[in-house]
């Protein structure tokens, strides 16, 4: 991980939380709900606590949605992966449920997160804790020797996790030789699963991430790039939606995500950039492919990357139900960045949709009809999704704009060492990294993407989160 030690600073979040009009509270009868709640469906459950599982998140999360168990066998692997069983736990048009629906998702912000469920239940009977037995929807995926799925089912289960794991434990584990016995098999799973999507065509953008972080008695920006233990356990769960996704597709009926092909002219700003950077794209290529043999932490890649961004444009939430018509023939349901069909089925005490996908697929699978509550919900689904992940989106933004412009106030005119993410391009201005302290902020001047720069802070105003540098090109 990059740091930067930033001085301390006496702000905080709380305006960023009346602007996006944000609440940890609940009403009494939404947590009395949250707190009572019990299994609906406990009298249906297998018993599944002998698999030994183990969750996979940043350190001291308590909202547990996954937990994983990774066989190999002689003809590829099986995937264990409990999902928390939300569904179970929620009562179809009470109050928790209805309240869910306004919120869409749960909010991170650096001091504290605004989550989506009372915490009794995202950060209690829901989640699924190391030591606990809870209730879960149980995806059980059989892969061949190409990591391909070959089977997958889906079944409420109980289940019991066995250890709590940080992906910085867990890639040390692994490279140390040690990895946990549960997940023996994830590097090998993950890098046979990413071959898989270069087979397909997806496009993996592996940008590191801004996060704000506290440092003392105020905040500092780091760069948090994506370990390769990110990437196996991110191919668990894409793995999981796209064997979701089938089986609502198959049946006529769920919700699924989804993302238009890349628009040309994307791909040939991508295809100038790298001719610009020297990087070669041979004949016939996909975006993704080339993407995937960048180096990693090059200058020119961070340029590639960024400017990649344009061919993911247009995400979206696309529900149907083939019985009631409701479904539009001509919508795009696949995922052009994954290569596939996808939804989203991981996450239940964190996003919305997931609740409503899970028991769709745990229905169709069953052989029984889809449950009413649900089938009803899935109309208005696409639209409390979208905005809900674009005010995150904004929430996420706002956070680290702010805190960038703390960090520089009163340091207008210092230059700084800068790595250029994107050119100007006529319609957006240009883009700069600055390492120290971490800072990526538009610049004008057009410097050149992919190059080494130096650069003068013009703009750091903490009241707009507005941060911008000047770029001035050597001449002799």
């Amino acid at each position: 991980m990059l740091l930067t030690r930033l001085r301390a600073s006496s702000f905080d979040f709380e305006a960023i939380r009346s602007e996006f009009a944000l609440t940890d509270h609940f009403s009494a009868d939404v947590v009395r709900e949250a707190v009572e709640a019990r299994d609906l469906h406990a009298d249906s459950r297998i018993d599944r606590t002998d698999i030994p599982f183990v969750t996979i998140d940043p350190p001291g999360s308590k909202d547990l949605d996954q937990a994983v168990h990774i066989e190999k066998t002689p003809n590829g692997f099986v995937v264990h992966y409990a999902i928390a069983d939300v569904g179970a736990l929620v009562t179809p048009g009470g109050a928790l449920d209805i309240e869910t629906r306004r919120r869409g998702q749960t909010f991170y912000l650096p001091d504290g997160s605004i989550p989506l469920h009372p915490r009794e239940l995202s950060e209690g009977s829901g989640s699924l804790l190391e030591g606990q037995t809870r209730c879960a929807a149980l995806w059980t995926i059989e892969l061949d020797d190409v990591g391909e799925a070959a089977a997958w089912t889906v079944t409420r289960a109980l289940v019991r996790s066995t250890a709590r794991l940080d992906y910085a434990a867990v890639q040390a584990d692994v490279d140390a030789g040690t990895p946990h016995p549960s997940i023996a098999a994830l590097a090998e799973f993950g890098a046979q699963r990413a071959a898989a999507a270069r087979r397909r065509g997806a496009i993996d953008i592996t940008l590191p991430e801004q996060e704000v972080v506290p440092d003392g008695q105020g905040w500092r920006v780091v760069l948090q790039p994506r370990t390769a233990a990110d990437g196996w356990n991110a191919e668990v769960s894409l793995l999981t939606g796209m064997c979701a996704a089938r089986i609502m597709l198959d049946a006529g009926i769920g919700i699924v995500r989804t993302l238009p092909p890349a628009p040309s002219d994307a791909v040939e700003a991508l295809q100038e950039t790298a001719a610009a950077l020297g990087i070669d794209w041979p004949a016939g290529a996909s975006a993704g492919a080339v993407l995937a043999e960048l180096p990693a932490d090059a200058p020119s890649t961070l340029a590639m990357m960024s400017r990649a961004t344009g061919l993911l444009r247009g995400a979206d939430y696309f529900a149907f139900d083939r019985a009631t018509d409701t479904a539009d023939s001509d919508a795009v349901v696949e995922h052009s960045g994954i290569g596939a069909p996808y939804a989203h089925v991981t996450a239940p005490l964190r996003r919305l949709s997931d609740r409503f996908a899970t028991e769709v697929c745990l229905a169709v699978v069953a052989g029984s009809p889809v449950p009413e509550w649900a089938a009803q919900a899935l109309p208005e689904l696409p639209a409390i999704m979208r905005g809900s992940d674009s005010a995150a989106s904004k929430v996420d933004r706002a956070c680290v704009d702010l805190t960038e412009a703390h960090v520089l106030n009163g340091r207008v005119g210092e230059t700084f060492d800068a790595v250029v993410l994107r050119g100007a391009d006529g319609k957006r201005d240009a883009e700069v990294l600055v390492s120290d302290p971490i800072v990526i902020g538009k610049c004008d001047g057009e410097p050149p993407a992919g190059e080494s720069v130096t650069v003068r802070l013009a703009q750091a105003d903490t009241d707009s989160r507005k941060v911008s540098f000047d770029y001035s090109p050597v001449t002799s």
